[in-house]
């Protein structure tokens, strides 16, 4: 297992994290997955295997994943680190949910319970609260670093603009300054190049990757002629959204084409590219155990999602698939080969010269 910098933190995390998503299967959740109590144990062999970081949420089947989380890391906290996110509904009540002072300290202090800890090593804001004044929710930020309940802050799913914003806000008052967002980011949607991947790389932030195989599409087993049986994209789980059906099969014939070529997997390729991206910290890996959703029809695919254009044509040869970035007049960021080396070391960055198919999930 490899390690880097959390952003410009002192804190060193594992390039994979362990997601618990699935963990409970409740409610919504459970089309994605079902992980119960026992399966949950597989926690043992992510840390056996030098993993150091678990990211859930306080809303992941009600609260049910930090649960299984904090049975499985007793008696091991301090080999592990933990995240954890807050922002959506856990109640009925008008006050339990958003980003006031009142639902973050409440929620902390609910996760630290379900998790059986006294500290959280990552607190996430999930989503942005356009209700809720930034001050506010950022101060209650703050206040849990500084009471030791909390010990670095993070964003979720922000936007280039809500994420300057939250850092000017905290610079101004010399608050606990964000030191990583986590985005969703794969080959086949790459619009985190266009502002929040430079951003991160300016502001010295790491940036943890949610779904980097895109629910599963770029693993290699969803094809143009080939569909498995078994999978979260051939039930009611919608997300991540395909712009471009082409596009997205042109991709996955790469992935398979490179990784045929260095004996590993699709998944491994498509993960490791990510890991040669510009402040990429750590990619969020996950597995849907349990009961998965349910089947459609035979011949139905992911359905593309009109009047969101991507950066592949249906047309475009392949072999190009992995190198093109964002239209010409976005491009932020350099261009990576692959199969090959690493670009120059980023900040938190170590060994540029390690060739980067070897940061796969054996590694």
């Amino acid at each position: 297992m490899r390690y880097r910098q959390l952003g410009n933190s002192g804190l060193r995390v594992s390039t994979l994290t362990m997601g618990t998503m699935t963990f409970g299967g409740k409610g919504g959740f459970s089309a994605i997955g079902q992980t119960d109590a026992a399966e949950a144990s597989r926690v043992d062999q992510y840390l056996a295997a030098g993993g150091n970081l678990i990211d859930t949420a306080n809303m992941y089947s009600s609260g049910v994943s930090e649960e299984y989380v904090g049975k499985a890391i007793a008696g091991k906290r301090d080999a592990v680190l933990v995240a954890s996110k807050v922002r959506f509904a856990m109640g009925r009540g008008a006050n339990d949910v958003g980003l006031s002072r009142h639902h973050i300290i409440n929620q902390a202090e609910a996760s630290l319970t379900r998790l059986g800890t006294d500290h959280l090593d990552l607190y996430q804001l999930h989503e942005w609260d356009g209700v809720t004044p930034l001050e506010e929710t950022l101060a209650a930020l703050d206040h849990l670093v500084t009471s030791g309940k909390v010990r670095y802050v993070g964003a979720s799913n922000y936007s280039g603009w809500h994420l300057l914003k939250a850092l000017g806000v905290s610079e101004r008052h010399g608050w606990a300054r964000f030191v990583s967002e986590q985005i969703h980011y794969t080959l086949q949607c790459r619009e985190a190049e266009y502002e929040l991947v430079p951003a991160a790389v300016d502001q010295g932030l790491g940036i943890l990757v949610w779904s980097p195989l895109a629910g599963g599409l770029l693993s290699g087993k969803y094809r143009r002629d080939t569909q498995p049986s078994q999978g979260r994209h051939l039930g009611d789980w919608g997300e991540p959204p395909v712009p471009d059906e082409n596009a997205l099969y042109d991709i996955v014939d790469v992935l398979v084409e490179v990784g045929e070529a260095h004996q590993v997997s699709a998944a491994q390729v498509a993960i490791a590219w990510l890991l040669t991206r510009p402040a990429v910290s750590s990619v969020i890996i996950a597995r849907a155990y349990g009961r998965t959703a349910r089947r459609q029809p035979r011949g139905r695919r992911p359905r593309p999602q009109r009047g969101r254009g991507g950066p592949l044509g249906a047309g475009q040869p392949a072999a190009a698939a992995l190198s093109v970035l964002a239209p010409a007049r976005h491009r932020a960021v350099r261009p990576v080969r692959l199969p090959g080396r690493l670009p120059p070391a980023w900040p938190g960055r170590p060994d540029p010269d390690r060739p980067a198919l070897e940061l796969t999930l054996g590694c």
